[in-house]
């Protein structure tokens, strides 16, 4: 209790409950604005939060990450254009009750299921990363090494239909951690510039791709400012109807911490799977994709649920499962802070403190958004080239405030550019982030194995080691397996397909 007790006084430090209250708030605009999202704002920001104790750091940035599926929700229902992309599937059943007349009744469920979706997330974290912190002091180097490549295997595996890209491109994420000096001072990947010799930077290479690709993304599109209509009477009230839909909200909130707890599945597979779920045990499944209500609680919940999730790994082994997390990695490592079981047995209290600022941080949305859904109506109307040229001058300004270097700037310039024609090309980024955090977390814990390694099967003589190994072998033939299905599938379409066209020849 007294450990609790500590870690609600540091919240109540007036620079960690202003840092909460910027990003919460801060989180619901930029979510609400078409084509910024979580990854841009927490890009520009972490510049800034290295210069900030860890704990006022991290609830800015958790925050901003915990509120933006709020704010991405409402263009969603109002304007059919999602403010982040994992709010796509909001608009599947949002924009039709929203032509329908019913925009305060899908705005109310959209917020009430996002709440619900957060808080089962939140009090998963709490049960369940302790529990797997327990399990961690067990983790030697040879099983954080299998489970840091466990999770890039599976954030390749993930992209669907873009495996071979997405393994391309975190392979280079990996090559980009080994350009520079190693741990011998051995130059590596420097062709002899001296530029390289202190290696790519995490936070360069992240506002590059996601902050700087972004703003010439809307600098080189259509410039637009959508006129989304008013809401009319209370949102208070129609929050209520939630409740009818509460096994759906409850089921959706659980698919969403499974999947946030596998890195590089997220929010977007437990949405699909969640709003599949809603589809099969509806009384009026038809009604599916034309305005359900279970559809948008299914879609909500399930978003909103993976956050928390998604600090489980990350608090109790330290590694990541999306890029969010990755760059919360950063803000540790930045300050010292080693999270692991570690960091359970020794700063008890700072893991409370995070567990109570997400609590709040939902609190403080949904108070928000009550009071001031039609203000973010008129924040969203910005001119999209206008918001480029803002995000530009902030990542430019956040790039060269870390190491005052214009040759980092034009690093970051450089991985704009690539971001911008990954994004054209409809390819992920996001493996290309955690290539480099997860290789950097597997050639140290590589290296510190080999020393009592001498052959390959001393790599999984240990129970845990072997459970790792077992389940990437798993993974492996499952995906092998899927795809054959997906082949076999193809191949007796195109039969069906020939046999159609010979029948109408005949």
């Amino acid at each position: 209790m007294e450990t609790f007790l500590a870690g609600v006084a540091l919240l109540l430090r007036w620079d960690v409950a202003l840092a909460l209250l910027i990003g919460s708030v801060g989180g619901v605009v930029i979510g609400a604005i078409p084509g910024v999202g979580a990854a841009v704002a927490i890009a520009i920001l972490l510049p800034a939060t290295f210069a900030l104790d860890p704990i006022v750091g991290l609830t800015m940035l958790l925050g901003i990450y915990g509120s933006s599926m709020y704010g991405g929700a409402l263009p969603a229902i109002l304007i059919n254009t999602p403010g982040t992309a994992v709010n796509a599937l909001t608009t599947y059943d949002g924009y039709p009750m929203s032509r329908r007349g019913e925009a305060r009744r899908a705005l109310a469920l959209a917020y009430s299921a996002s709440f619900w979706g957060g808080l089962f997330g939140i009090l998963c974290l709490i049960l369940l990363s302790p529990l797997l912190a327990l399990v961690a002091p067990h983790f030697g180097s040879r099983e954080i090494f299998l489970a840091a490549l466990l999770g890039i295997i599976l954030v390749v595996l993930a992209h669907r239909g873009q495996v071979f890209a997405a393994g391309g491109l975190a392979a280079f994420g990996i090559l980009l951690h080994t350009v520079g000096l190693d741990i011998r001072y051995n130059q590596r990947m420097t062709f002899g510039q001296s530029w390289l010799t202190g290696g790519v930077d995490l936070i360069v290479v992240v506002l590059g791709l996601f902050a700087l690709s972004q703003a010439f993304l809307l600098l080189t599109d259509t410039d637009s400012a959508p006129d989304p209509q008013p809401v009319q009477g209370s949102l208070v009230s129609a929050m209520k109807e939630t409740w009818v839909y509460r096994r759906v909200a409850t089921v959706a909130g659980g698919f969403g911490v499974v999947m946030g707890m596998i890195p590089g599945v997220g929010e977007f597979t437990a949405q699909f799977m969640s709003y599949t779920y809603a589809r099969r045990t509806s009384d009026t499944p038809d009604a599916f994709g034309d305005g359900a209500p279970e559809g948008l609680i299914a879609s909500e919940a399930a978003n909103n649920a993976v956050p928390a999730a998604a600090m489980i790994p990350l608090l109790a082994l330290g590694i990541p499962g999306e890029a969010l997390t990755a760059m919360m990695l950063s803000v540790f490592y930045v300050h010292n802070v080693v999270p692991g079981p570690q960091l359970f047995q020794t700063q008890l209290d700072f893991v409370y403190a995070l567990y109570v600022a997400m609590i709040l941080l939902n609190v403080i949305v949904i108070v928000f958004l009550i009071f001031a859904t039609n203000l973010l109506t008129r924040i969203i109307q910005i001119p999209t080239r206008f918001l480029g040229m803002v995000i530009l001058t902030l990542s430019f300004v956040g790039v060269y405030s870390l190491r005052n270097s214009v040759t980092d700037c034009a690093i970051a310039a450089g991985f704009g550019v690539m971001g911008l024609v990954l994004k054209r090309l409809n390819l992920p980024v996001v493996p290309i982030v955690l290539g480099m955090v997860l290789g950097g977390i597997m050639e140290v814990k590589l290296r510190s194995a080999m020393i009592r390694v001498k052959t390959p099967l001393d790599f999984v003589d240990r129970p845990i080691a072997a459970l790792l190994a077992a389940a990437i072998v798993l993974v492996f033939v499952l995906h092998i397996r899927t795809l054959r299905r997906e082949h076999l599938a193809r191949l007796k379409g195109d039969e069906i397909d020939h046999d159609i066209h010979d029948s109408q020849q005949r």
